[in-house]
């Protein structure tokens, strides 16, 4: 809030006398204790905040204390800042949208005498919407979630119901979850999700902290609620109220679940929905499937950069930001939002977008004239809400006139395309748009409004109805305009009377005070004071004149006023009539507002696939089950999107048996990181249904896509890195299948070499041979390129690991002067040497610490005969890693020691005297102690 510096030196002045401030205090201290809750009063011109809350915004958004003043005598005294219009939404659209961590309540009234009008927290924003985003669009609908876990021998049973106030829907879902809550995870992902409930004491807090970690990992706020508000009775009877259409399909629905209608429970009482009648009949309910969509938890959603962050240098730097190419009034933002957060895992419904892209990246013309008119549509879903809620006015009833006209141009443009998609695009959209925009929908609410609004008077920022539109207010605005009329005739015949000019010398004025009123100027008083005094009231002399009347000016000035004020009621009268027919047409606006924002959010992606400097291309999509993930001069979005790159394009060629498990090597800052997020990027793409930035792309469909990428701000939450690198882990081992794809970078490397290189390697082991789902692994451990091999010395089992394929990103070293310079290329086979000495020295670190780095480097390098083969010379090489024994060394030496100990087993020493056994373990050792003469590992232990 940049702005915050500029509100300060405009802060308004608290301005209580000492009577309201004493009324105030007393009313202040009955409010209930609420650590979460700020809490505003409207003091009509500003807002004003008290106790903690005032400090907490004083250094929050004023960023200092300066702002607080004190209410009432030092003893008692109250912290208090003020705060003006434009601060307050400001304020509330951070706490609400932005931080997550606390409700806001807004009081009004005076003295000792308040209530609270409105109350909003993260989920649910309802009332403070015209608020939030009355200058802004409402980019995300957000959900509430209630979840009832409970715990048993073999995991968690969690049941979870949600609510999305915006689009009114609500949901349920039951399943078991895990130690680490991966399925709450993802499901609050999908879901959007800002808040959630979860009653008190619903298990030991060592089972809950797993739940509480997730709900922070995803930005969603904690609400406790007593345990007994999670309760299903009457459940169906208030779903048979809020819910469309019969009861029965609802009792069966809520009969399949055992927890989760419990969850729905609290969900309706604390979102107060029963409270409102507005919202009886008007909601769906459906059952929440974990499998329907793409599974993405917090770390995936980091490390692609899926959604905006305000940490973002630009709006390309988000995957949301550069594809958000909609034109529709919010609409569209929603539902890409959704998309984004919701993959497609059907391989038809995928490609069925897809279809429609195409068509649209083919066609410029049909492209850009569609695009053009969903310009000129509003935010119908908002629109629609405002009808229902009874909160609507003539203006909300004339912007869906001004989009549903909008619709015959659209329908027009999608008749003209004649492509091999027309079939799908008639099916999509023309179908419904034929019925949509016939007489008895559409049409006829195009005919209520233009019979029943003054569409004239929209110029004048004027909405009203028209005289025209009802007998009795033709009839007013007849009378209306004849007493107008008289009025005129009565000015000339004055001005004729006292020999004035009309309009220039004499005027007739209207304002609030008098009425119609004459004014001359002082300069022509004189000349008619004798005539004013006789024949006419003098009600003001100023500056600006003399103001005068008279008793048939004042007679048809009182007629005029009370003939505008029986119009204006009736106005209101009709304007209450109009609507109330005009929210009979909400169900068809509904639907139109989903095809017209999937419409929008499709023409984007085709918009985004052709305006790049590089063209995206169109992915092949199979089953789950078939194909390989082949990505030919793949590309990063984002990264390509921002100005100063020349991105270097790079294939990735994940083959079932052949390179389903990667491993890639390389130096910092050589696009490792880029390499493999970008294919994460590109696979969510495909499934969203946008083309991708690729020459040519084949991609089989992944339920889930696991990232374990970096810590972000683990510390904070009191967790360590690696326990965090750990936490992510575990749950990749646990929740991940053979259909989804894995994305590592830098695993094991926040402990020491050994015990990170042990984990790597046994993590690497169990997801090529159990989980076997196409992984990226990036990785220093240069050790670890010995998956590849077979019967190899760290693989001392014999195993024979297939799928696994060496990778490297290339650099290039100057001999002479030890200049390191990136290729950013991923090439097939190991890296052959680190580079880490070069990328500090990239770094500009001072000479003395490269060369003595250089130094150290050089006493610890001790290569081992364990090879691979260098990217660069096909030769082979040895492992870089100093150990204390050799791995063949330690392989030999731990199958002898093996041996000795199996043979020491075997001696019958029950049958034996000392003698005999002492000679017999003497011969053993002996036959050790001659083997360990070429083993130094077997020699530390004699």
């Amino acid at each position: 809030m940049d702005e915050n510096v500029d509100e300060q030196s405009k802060l308004p002045e608290l301005k209580l006398d000492a009577k309201q401030a004493q009324g105030f205090l007393a009313f202040f201290k009955t409010l209930p204790p609420d650590s979460r809750a700020v809490r505003f009063f409207d003091r009509r011109d500003y807002y004003t905040v008290h106790g903690d809350s005032a400090v907490f915004i004083a250094k929050t958004y004023y960023r200092t204390t300066t702002a607080l003043r004190q209410l009432g005598n030092a003893s008692e005294a109250l912290s208090s800042v003020s705060v003006s219009k434009n601060m307050f939404e400001s304020i509330a659209r951070d706490l609400l949208l932005e931080r997550m961590d606390h409700t806001l309540e807004l009081y009004e009234g005076s003295g000792s005498n308040w209530r609270l009008i409105k109350s909003g927290s993260p989920g649910n924003i309802g009332s403070f919407e015209d608020v939030l985003f009355a200058n802004n669009e409402m980019q995300d609908s957000p959900a509430i979630v209630a979840l009832l876990p409970n715990f048993r021998e073999n995991g968690c049973i969690v049941g979870l119901a949600y609510v999305d106030l915006t689009k009114r829907l609500m949901g349920l879902a039951e399943f078991l979850d895990d130690s680490h809550f991966t399925n709450v995870e993802s499901a609050l992902v999908g879901l959007g999700c800002k808040e959630c409930l979860l009653p008190l004491d619903s298990g030991k807090f060592g089972d809950l902290k797993p739940l509480h970690d997730a709900l922070t990992k995803c930005g969603v706020m904690l609400t406790e609620r007593k345990k007994s508000e999670f309760k299903m009775r009457d459940l169906v009877q208030d779903l048979s109220r809020l819910v469309k259409g019969s009861v029965e399909p609802v009792r069966d629905m809520v009969s399949g679940f055992e927890f989760a209608p419990a969850a729905l429970g609290a969900l309706l009482a604390y979102a107060e929905l029963l409270a409102d009648e507005s919202n009886y009949g008007n909601y769906n309910i459906q059952k929440y499937n974990l499998d329907s969509y793409m599974r993405l938890d917090s770390a995936a959603m980091r490390a692609l950069n899926v959604l905006e962050s305000k940490t973002d240098a630009n709006k390309n730097f988000s995957l949301f930001g550069l594809m958000n190419r909609t034109c529709t009034a919010g609409m569209g933002k929603r539902l890409l939002h959704m998309w984004l957060k919701q993959p497609l895992l059907d391989v038809k419904e995928i490609n069925s977008r897809l279809d429609l892209v195409q068509a649209f990246v083919e066609d410029t013309a049909l492209r850009q004239d569609l695009r053009q008119h969903l310009k000129r549509i509003s935010d119908i879903e908002r629109l629609t809400q405002y009808l229902e809620k009874r909160r609507a006015g003539l203006q909300h009833i004339v912007k869906l006139y001004q989009s549903s006209i909008r619709l015959p141009f659209i329908k027009n443009a999608l008749e003209n395309y004649e492509g091999q998609f027309s079939s799908l695009i008639k099916e999509k959209y023309m179908e419904c748009l034929e019925i949509w925009t016939d007489n008895d929908h559409l049409n006829k609410f195009n005919n209520l409004v233009e019979t029943a609004v003054d569409l004239d008077q929209l110029e004048n920022g004027e909405y009203l109805i028209s005289s025209s539109y009802d007998p009795a207010l033709s009839k007013l605005k007849h009378v209306q305009e004849s007493v107008e009329q008289q009025i005129q005739d009565l000015h000339r015949q004055v001005a004729n009377d006292l020999d004035l000019a009309v309009d220039k010398a004499l005027k007739l004025d209207k304002g609030t005070q008098f009425g119609h009123v004459f004014r001359i100027t002082k300069k022509e008083e004189p000349k008619v004071r004798k005539k004013l005094s006789t024949h006419f009231i003098v009600l003001e002399t100023r500056k600006d004149g003399v103001k005068f009347t008279n008793t048939k000016l004042k007679k048809l000035g009182d007629q005029y006023q009370k003939i505008v004020e029986e119009y204006k009621n009736f106005q209101k009268e009709l304007v209450h009539r109009v609507i109330e027919t005009a929210s009979s047409f909400n169900e068809v606006f509904r639907p139109l507002a989903e095809m017209l924002s999937e419409l929008d959010v499709l023409l984007g992606f085709a918009d985004l696939a052709s305006s790049c400097p590089t063209p995206y291309t169109r992915p092949d999509i199979t089953s789950s089950d078939e194909g390989n993930i082949i990505l030919e001069g793949s590309r990063h979005p984002c990264v390509e999107a921002q100005d100063w790159v020349n991105f270097i394009p790079n294939d990735c060629k994940l083959v079932r048996g052949e390179s389903w498990f990667q491993i890639i090597t390389g130096p910092n800052m050589g696009g490792k990181s880029t390499f493999i997020r970008q294919v994460g990027v590109n696979i969510l793409m495909a499934q969203v249904g946008c083309f991708v930035p690729c020459d040519k792309a084949s991609i089989s469909v992944r339920d889930c896509i696991f990232a374990r990428v970096g810590a972000g701000d683990c510390q904070l939450r009191g967790v360590s890195t690696f326990m965090q690198e750990m936490l992510e882990t575990a749950s990749i081992l646990k929740g991940a299948t053979e259909k989804s794809l894995i994305i590592i970078d830098e695993l094991g490397r926040g402990t020491s070499t050994y015990d990170g290189f042990g984990l790597a390697w046994a993590i690497c082991e169990h997801l090529v041979e159990v989980i076997k789902a196409p992984t990226l692994f990036a990785t220093h451990f240069h050790e670890l390129t010995a998956l590849t091999h077979g019967n190899t010395d760290l693989e001392p089992h014999g195993k024979q690991i297939v799928g696994v394929a060496n990778f490297h990103v290339s650099a290039h070293i100057d001999s002479s002067n030890h200049k390191l310079t990136m290729l950013y290329k991923v090439e097939p086979g190991a890296c052959d040497q680190s580079f880490g000495i070069h990328v500090a020295e990239f770094a500009n670190f001072p000479s003395s610490v490269v060369a003595l780095a250089r130094e150290k480097a050089a006493e610890l390098e001790d290569f081992s005969t364990d090879s691979t083969t260098s990217a660069t010379t096909g030769k082979e090489i040895p492992s870089k890693r100093k150990r204390e024994f050799g791995s063949e060394d330690m392989s030999k030496g731990v199958g002898r020691a093996r041996q000795f100990l199996e043979e020491f087993a075997n001696l019958p020493l029950d049958k034996m005297d000392l003698k005999e056994a002492l000679q017999q373990v003497s011969q053993l050792r002996d036959g050790l102690k001659k083997d360990a003469v070429d083993s130094n590992w077997l020699q530390q232990f004699l």
